[in-house]
């Protein structure tokens, strides 16, 4: 399968004519969807020329369990947990669980520019999305194919993505979020990549919602460990009240 795999994004990387759309997609899908991470994160939120720094520990498992603890002293404590298709917050100043549901899911999360959707969603795009292979540009000096994405339901938050990845190593570049209306809504762009197990992965990336006026925010993962086994435990509500 590892040998498959290889002729495959080699195929893709080097290929003298474009690849298809979908198989871009798919290719973008094997570097970025994965069974299991564990990491430490620093969250570097600028917001109208004030900047907050937030960190934290995280773990998921494939689309369906995500689980995040705030270490920096204003956050203490706060812990996020995905189980089940639903979302959880705990705050230590409430000392209590809350549901994170419906139109709560697009808010803010913990003031940055990524909503609860954007942080803990791992489904694969090509599942979710037609992609159309809309030419090639470069991006930041690197040569890119683009891609624009349709989505397959109605109930995606997204209806709308273009994305920019790199002909050589099959890194995405950029991205860009729409509403149906076509109104971009985000603009996400790569900045370091990590290699684990022959898998190229975004360690630092920079996201930016438009609605927000003079917003960005800086995602850097360290210490990241992928597909390992992550015991049941760590994904329970006691944990999570713990």
């Amino acid at each position: 399968m590892a040998i498959v795999f290889i002729l495959l994004f080699a195929s893709l990387s080097f290929a003298q004519t474009a690849p298809t759309a979908m198989e871009l997609l798919q290719s973008v899908d094997k570097n970025e969807v994965y069974k299991t991470i564990e990491y430490e994160g620093e969250m570097i939120i600028d917001y109208q020329s004030r900047r907050y720094v937030k960190n934290m520990k995280a773990w998921a498992r494939e689309n369906s369990d995500t689980f995040m603890e705030f270490l920096n002293p204003e956050d203490k404590g706060t812990k996020y947990l995905k189980k089940g298709g639903r979302l959880y917050v705990y705050s230590p100043d409430n000392e209590g669980v809350m549901l994170i549901s419906g139109h709560m899911l697009k808010e803010s999360m913990m003031g940055s520019d990524m909503s609860y959707e954007d942080a803990v969603n791992n489904d694969p795009l090509s599942a979710r999305y037609e992609p159309v292979l809309a030419g090639s540009e470069v991006w930041n000096g690197q040569d890119a194919w683009v891609l624009e994405l349709n989505a397959k339901k109605k109930t995606e938050s997204y209806p709308k993505r273009k994305l920019w990845i790199d002909k050589k190593t099959g890194d995405m570049l950029h991205y860009e979020l729409y509403a149906l209306s076509g109104a971009k809504l985000k603009e996400y762009n790569l900045i370091k990549v990590g290699t684990f197990a022959n898998r190229r992965f975004p360690v630092e990336v920079e996201l930016r919602d438009l609605l927000r006026k003079n917003s960005k925010t800086t995602f850097i993962m360290k210490n990241v460990v992928m597909d390992k086994p992550i015991a049941d435990a760590v994904f329970s509500q006691r944990n999570l009240e713990r």
